[in-house]
């Protein structure tokens, strides 16, 4: 039950919350998030990593085609549960000294979405997982419509159109799965213990990726995301950035590489190649940026490429170092564009080359913009070192080249966020700003606890590692 309890605590507060006025549908909202929380907190301490799945719930639904609501988690499907959920908080609470136009609806939606987010997650039939695929759809492109900026329109529907896409081929996929399987189930575990033949792998295996690839995104299904990014309100972008990426590369792990193994071999050097040469073209493009939140957008396209690379690596360090990366990324991402809303919100401008001298007035949020830059650079210590760490030593053991040029993230990420911050928060005060307010009480709180978690799990990875290693050690066999 404790896996229901997990999905209907969001669905339940996002219907209350959209009878809410004002301040108080973001209280509510907050007070939720931390609700499902400590229950998810709860479910991590009770949890046995042992490679299984745990908290199940089984419910025949419909008879013909057979379809039944299954619920469960093993180690992997856990870690992102607790991303999803410990993110939520710090997204709502970053909003808190905004005046959000229609908050009712705006954070009914938030919630609705972590309803969604924690569907696919917990999803063990894949008729169930895509119909929570396609959910957290919706909430995100009535956020990003309703509040986007100007570009909002076009943007949105390119970014809706893409992911659409994609959705329609996994489910082919999907049904093609179901019709040859011999028990006609779309359970994981049948999916996973059933193997169709080699000649059908090779096609189905492109119709999962293709939707997977877009939604991460992989290089060359990428081209939707920096607009998006920029044109989404900030709390939307953190959802996408934070969040629903990951919806696609907790997939290739849980969904892609158990249910197509042949397809997944024939195309393995494929696509990490793929993935390395998006690793270089994002971070060269991103060295190029001159606006903040577009650097970032690129910065999280070259920050993916190599998880993704050393998910098909296969490799028990990469596909470690995958989850570990998911994890930390997830808190980095949110962070840079949290601190890039704040810089907007202060100074009017993006552009880097009108920014300057924020030190100068506001020490605080420089060394809490700092600690963000260096867990997104992979510093010994911060949260982003163990995971690339173990990528770039998984990619490794498969291609010695691969790595050299996967290894690139390392050196062009701190070129091009050491130079941004530089150029941002040193130097002379700019002559664009002229003051730079102090920070408010919600901010301090999301970056002090954003900073924390950046430097805790950097210096203790072992509860994130011991979390999935069962799991993992049973993909492998």
């Amino acid at each position: 039950m404790l896996s229901l309890e997990l999905l209907f605590i969001p669905l339940f507060a996002s219907l209350l919350i959209l009878f809410a006025k004002g301040k108080a549908a973001r209280a509510l909202a907050l007070v939720f998030t931390l609700i499902q929380l400590l229950v998810t907190g709860y479910a991590y301490t009770i949890f046995k990593a042992n490679g299984g799945a745990a908290f199940e719930f089984t419910q025949a639904w419909v008879k013909s085609p057979v379809i039944n609501i299954h619920f469960g988690v093993d180690g992997i499907s856990l870690l992102m549960v607790m991303l999803t959920n410990l993110l939520l908080p710090l997204i709502v609470l970053s909003g808190f000294n905004r005046e959000t136009k229609r908050p009712h609806i705006f954070y009914a939606l938030m919630l609705f979405m972590q309803f969604a987010l924690n569907g696919v997650f917990l999803s063990m039939d894949a008729f169930v997982y895509y119909i929570f695929w396609e959910l957290a759809l919706i909430p995100i492109y009535f956020i990003a419509f309703n509040w986007g900026d100007e570009n909002r329109g076009k943007v949105t529907i390119k970014f809706f159109i893409y992911t659409l896409v994609g959705s329609l081929l996994m489910l082919f996929g999907f049904v093609f799965l179901y019709l040859s399987s011999p028990q006609h189930s779309l359970d994981w575990n049948t999916l996973t213990q059933f193997k169709t033949c080699s000649c059908n792998q090779t096609w189905l295996f492109w119709l999962l990726f293709a939707a997977f690839a877009i939604k991460i995104p992989i290089f060359p299904f990428h081209t939707w995301q920096p607009d998006t990014y920029k044109s989404a309100p900030t709390q939307g972008t953190m959802l996408l950035s934070g969040i629903m990426l990951k919806m696609g590369t907790y997939s290739l792990i849980k969904w892609l590489l158990p249910i197509v193994p042949d397809g997944f071999k024939e195309w393995q050097a494929v696509v990490i190649t793929l993935s390395v040469i998006g690793i270089v073209y994002a971070s060269i493009i991103a060295i190029m940026q001159t606006d903040l939140k577009r650097l970032f957008a690129y910065s999280s396209i070259a920050h993916v490429g190599l998880i993704a690379a050393g998910v098909f690596s296969f490799t028990q360090q990469g596909l470690q170092g995958s989850l570990a990366q998911m994890f930390a990324h997830g808190i980095n991402v949110v962070g840079l564009f949290f601190c890039a809303d704040i810089i907007l919100s202060r100074t009017g401008t993006l552009q880097i080359s009108n920014l300057g001298g924020i030190r100068n007035q506001n020490r605080l949020f420089s060394s809490l913009f700092l600690i963000v830059v260096l867990g997104s650079v992979a510093l010994p210590l911060t949260n982003g070192f163990i995971g690339e760490f173990l990528l770039l030593y998984g990619v490794f053991e498969y291609n010695t080249w691969l790595s050299v040029f996967a290894g690139l993230t390392i050196i062009l990420g701190a070129v091009y966020m050491l130079r941004m911050f530089q150029n941002v928060m040193s130097g002379p005060d700019s002559e664009h700003i002229s003051s730079f307010p102090p920070l408010h009480w919600n901010e301090k709180l999301v970056l002090i606890l954003i900073g924390g978690l950046i430097i805790l799990t950097g210096v203790f990875p072992a509860p994130i590692l011991e979390l999935t290693q069962p799991a993992i050690d049973n993909l492998l066999k």
